[in-house]
């Protein structure tokens, strides 16, 4: 079981840093990626963060562990590993980490994630983070103090998140991104979670993408579909939600 600086130690050699070329305090966004792990729509979004003054970090959770796109797609993908409380770990470790960066601005962090990374952020929203949970023996001592912002695409809601209900600990703006045709959940049950996550106090804004999960990814597979005219939309409002955010007070 790791300490949060363990964890960060890991993930750390795999971060992408994508943002204006100087050293000064930033808001900071940080990226997690789906089940199938680093796609070419990440580098997107970093980019769409930093023409707005964010630096963006990627976080890689599969490379560090030396963990091949097949592997992911069969064992991750499927929910037979590294599930989403497995993830928030990393979500912890990378917020943590990156918040101790003096390039980096700790009041005014955004944590996006893409279905398996939403997943993760949202079990790292709503754990009591006790000593030992979350694959982390000191999870508590992650603040989110500065966390004023969540991206969540499509985040993974199905079946297998049985914490889904669960009601937020931090309550930062959120816009949640519901595919209308997404194969892993309905519009319905998104809504319902997005729904819990307000009882927590948190703005939170929907939209419901007219297309599939991963409408956003170049290549997505079947049965989901790249819609690159949606994909543009989301890329406007992700940048849209960081220049909210980045002159938001900071939750308490």
């Amino acid at each position: 079981m790791d300490t949060l600086a363990g964890r960060w130690a890991l993930l750390e050699a795999g971060v992408t840093i994508i943002g204006p070329d100087d050293d000064r305090p930033r808001p900071a966004v940080l990226l997690f990626h789906g089940c199938g792990g680093i796609r070419e729509h990440m580098t997107h979004y970093a980019e769409a963060a930093k023409a707005v003054g964010w630096r963006a970090f990627i976080i890689d959770s599969f490379g560090p562990r030396g963990w091949s796109r097949q592997r992911a797609l069969f064992a991750v993908c499927s929910g037979m590993t590294f599930r989403g409380d497995q993830r928030a770990g990393d979500v912890l470790a990378a917020l943590d980490g990156v918040s101790r960066r003096r390039d980096v601005d700790r009041s005014r962090i955004t944590l996006a994630g893409w279905s398996h990374g939403g997943w993760g952020i949202m079990e790292a929203m709503s754990a009591d983070r006790r000593a030992g949970s979350l694959g982390l023996r000191d999870p508590g001592a992650a603040s989110l103090d500065g966390v004023v912002g969540a991206y969540l695409a499509y985040p993974y809601i199905g079946f297998g998140a049985f914490n889904r209900m669960r009601p937020w600990t931090h309550c930062p703006k959120t816009l949640a991104v519901i595919s209308r045709t997404d194969h892993l959940s309905t519009v319905r049950n998104a809504e319902q979670v997005h729904d819990m996550v307000r009882r927590c106090g948190a703005e939170v804004e929907t939209w419901i993408a007219d297309g599939s999960h991963a409408f956003d990814e170049p290549g997505a597979a079947k049965p989901m579909l790249y819609d690159p005219a949606l994909a543009d939309e989301a890329l406007r409002r992700f940048a849209a939600l960081l220049e909210d955010v980045a002159v938001a007070p900071a939750n308490p």
